[in-house]
């Protein structure tokens, strides 16, 4: 198995198989990310893909049961492609159940509705995608690179597709200036297609990005732990969500909230408000993204 770069996973691929598809990401504009700044992008060979799938089998055997193809945004790679390396590793581990990939809305609406219905036959089980915000202008402040109106359509393609999606929201990426708008509109976002999961990440400045200067010059400002935690409230409180799973899931946020919509909604709010009466200066620093 060959891996260039620094690879990156969620939290929840921590027992996956990692097999290097793509190098890189295709978008490689927000102005928050420095995951892969200083990489090119490119797709990785179908028979390179191949072939360290094959010397995984010949190490681990046959008992892989989850695969996550990384780097970001693998989605957009052809459908025949994706058919072929997920049809390869079934045939290469019987007891596979999962197979995931990042893949942000615009690369995921590039897909036809018959394509992600391809990929789901094929294996695949899951995308990460990460939405970060659902507000237009808070998208457009960070280069995103889409709308909230593509991320429902692309929610909702896979969502028909029989394809599990795993949105991640970034508490105060919107600043305390759009805070409040932020929460609201990325709550009407995912409330259109109510994918199974929404992780929240808190916004922590990574040197080396516009978004940081900002934040050094004062141009950006941060959120503190009580304002990060009042947006999440805001957030939750809006969110109408049938079955979405709430989870906190990452080491950038400074309270563990989660539980599933609707049902979970008012425990949820009061572990909120149980940490609003916890003094800030027990919580991290907002530019530190742990003590």
């Amino acid at each position: 198995m060959r891996y260039e770069g620094t690879i990156y996973r969620p939290p929840s691929e921590a027992n996956s198989l990692l097999i290097q598809a793509t190098i890189g990401c295709p978008h490689n504009k927000c102005t928050f990310c420095a995951m892969y700044k200083n990489t090119k992008f490119r797709i990785r060979p179908v028979e390179e893909i191949k072939e360290d799938l094959l010397a995984a089998r010949h190490y681990y055997g046959d008992i892989v049961e989850s695969i996550f193809f990384p780097d970001g945004n693998t989605i957009i790679m052809k459908t025949d492609q994706l058919v072929e390396i997920f049809s390869y590793a079934h045939e290469l581990f019987p007891r596979l159940k999962r197979i995931t990939v990042y893949g942000s809305a615009r690369f995921v609406d590039k897909k036809s509705e018959q394509d992600l219905l391809r990929l789901k036959e094929a294996g695949l089980t899951r995308v990460h995608t990460g939405m970060e915000s659902g507000d237009d202008t808070v998208l457009a402040n960070i280069c995103k690179g889409t709308s909230s109106e593509q991320i429902i359509r692309a929610g909702l393609k896979l969502k028909a597709a029989g394809i599990e999606v795993s949105e991640y929201y970034l508490v105060g990426i919107g600043g305390k200036e759009l805070s409040t708008s932020h929460a609201v509109n990325s709550a009407r976002t995912l409330n259109a297609f109510s994918p199974e999961f929404i992780r929240l990440r808190t916004y922590v400045p990574v040197p080396f990005t516009p978004l940081y200067e900002d934040y050094k010059k004062g141009i950006f400002k941060l959120l503190s732990p009580h304002e990060a935690l009042k947006e999440v409230r805001l957030l939750i409180s809006h969110l109408e969500c049938e079955g979405s799973i709430v989870l906190s899931d990452h080491v950038s946020n400074y309270w563990n909230i989660q539980g599933k919509l609707p049902q979970d909604k008012e425990k949820m709010l009061h572990q909120i408000d149980e940490a609003l009466k916890i003094d800030e200066k027990y919580f991290r620093p907002p530019h530190i993204s742990r003590l």
